[in-house]
């Protein structure tokens, strides 16, 4: 079985779950089975967008991000369900830990697919024997369709499971990159969206092949140090490994709004930054964690968005100084315009213990002041433990309670609960493959 197995390289599986919210509304209700369905937010709310849709409701031209109105036009006898976050997460957890017992080197990416290192697993069987077993066993245990992707790099595993849906398997190999990907429109190529492929196709780039051949001092001009990553995935290159860890990797916090009325009211727009940096706050604290930068979003009516932000010189969580920080760069920023959007975010966030506080001239004092203090809380921490007193970070909630998330932060939350399972697993460590 080896042999079926490459000398050098790895194998790579990318496991992507079929319309995932309408699959388990379906698995939980039958008899939504064979219905166009749609999940969407509140159309009252402004919030009437389509987050996914089955295959059905696909039929009618239904697809992710239109309008709900506009898909109730296309298909009036949609179903529309709004989304249910409790039942996706417990059944995306579910999933990666039937996933964890081929392999422990998985990687979720989000809260409907992940990347599998399977290279070591040829005692199990082959790589496509392995993903008609996993494909399978999702399936029969869940009653939920998955598509999946066999490869040697991620790049082409995640490209593989977007041919053949629903419940397709196929496999991409490096020397199918010109034959099956080249001919392809640029914009159709994993990492490349509508505007890059515009800037793309002013320089004559049109496929994907365009992009493999590129002149990489005008592909970086045009796009910037990205392309020159794009250009290497045109050509079937990737050297990224399936890493168990990135979930416990954190980049940013952030919470957003859209308002029930375009608004131009300051007072109001400040209001709403208050509720939005409470929020952030709380999921700091409830991670552990501080952020470096703060940003600002802000989308008008006519849809045209800008995203503001700045480092600050010290570490924060409080809801009190995420808030100050976000009125200012909102009043710098805002044109006066009526708004639909806004969204605060923590960017640059770090583990409590781990940030370390700039002293300057302003604050120096304050912390000289406090320095006993920090003292005594050092040596009691080193005595019964670093746990043993945290300020203003709770107790870490037990692995069956879910943490607090709200619409717009679901999958970040995701990662933070699936780390809670995942801990009590002995994940590898980068440097033992």
């Amino acid at each position: 079985m080896n042999d079926m197995y490459p000398k050098s390289g790895r194998v790579i599986l990318h496991v992507d779950m079929n319309s995932f919210y309408a699959s388990v509304e379906m698995a939980q209700d039958p008899s939504l089975k064979g219905k166009p369905l749609a999940i969407a937010g509140d159309v009252q709310e402004r919030r009437g967008i389509i987050v996914t849709c089955s295959y059905e409701a696909r039929k009618f031209g239904v697809k992710t991000t239109m309008p709900l109105w506009e898909a109730k036009k296309l298909c009036p006898q949609l179903v529309v369900m709004k989304p249910s976050f409790e039942k996706y997460r417990s059944a995306s957890l579910s999933i990666f830990e039937l996933l964890r017992q081929y392999t422990e080197w998985v990687e979720p990416v989000s809260i409907d697919e992940g990347y599998l290192d399977i290279t070591d697993c040829g005692e199990i069987g082959s790589p496509i024997e392995i993903a008609e077993g996993i494909q399978k066993k999702i399936f029969e245990t869940m009653d939920l369709p998955c598509s999946i992707g066999i490869a040697p790099n991620k790049f082409l595993a995640k490209t593989a499971s977007d041919m053949k849906k629903p419940m397709g398997i196929t496999i991409l190999r490096k020397r199918d990159v010109p034959q099956k990907l080249w001919p392809l429109p640029v914009g159709d190529m994993h990492g490349i969206g509508k505007k890059t492929a515009e800037k793309m196709g002013r320089i004559g780039i049109n496929t994907i092949g365009d992009l493999a051949k590129a002149n990489e001092v005008q592909i970086k001009q045009v796009v910037g140090i990205n392309g020159l990553r794009l250009k290497e995935r045109a050509n079937g290159n990737d050297q990224r490994r399936v890493d168990p860890e990135s979930i416990f990797e954190h980049k940013s916090v952030g919470n957003s709004t859209t308002l029930p009325h375009d608004s131009t009211n300051q007072k109001d727009l400040i209001s709403i930054l208050r509720k939005l940096s409470e929020k952030v706050a709380l999921r700091l604290r409830n991670k552990g964690l501080v952020g470096q930068k703060i940003g600002v979003t802000i989308r008008y009516k006519d849809r045209k968005t800008i995203t503001r932000s700045r480092l600050v010189d010290n570490p924060f969580s409080e809801a009190g100084e995420i808030h100050a920080m976000a009125v200012e760069l909102f009043k710098k920023h805002w044109s006066g315009e009526g708004i639909r959007l806004l969204g605060v975010t923590a960017f640059e966030v770090t583990e409590k213990e781990f940030a370390f506080k700039q002293l300057d001239l302003f604050s120096y004092q304050k912390d000289a002041e406090k320095e006993s203090l920090y003292d005594a809380l050092e040596r009691l921490q080193i005595k019964y433990g670093k746990n043993i007193i945290n300020k203003g970070v709770p107790a870490v909630k037990s692995i069956g309670q879910p943490p607090i998330v709200t619409e717009t932060s679901f999958s970040k939350d995701f990662f933070h609960n699936f780390s809670l399972k995942a801990g009590t697993i002995n994940i590898p460590k980068k440097d033992e493959k």
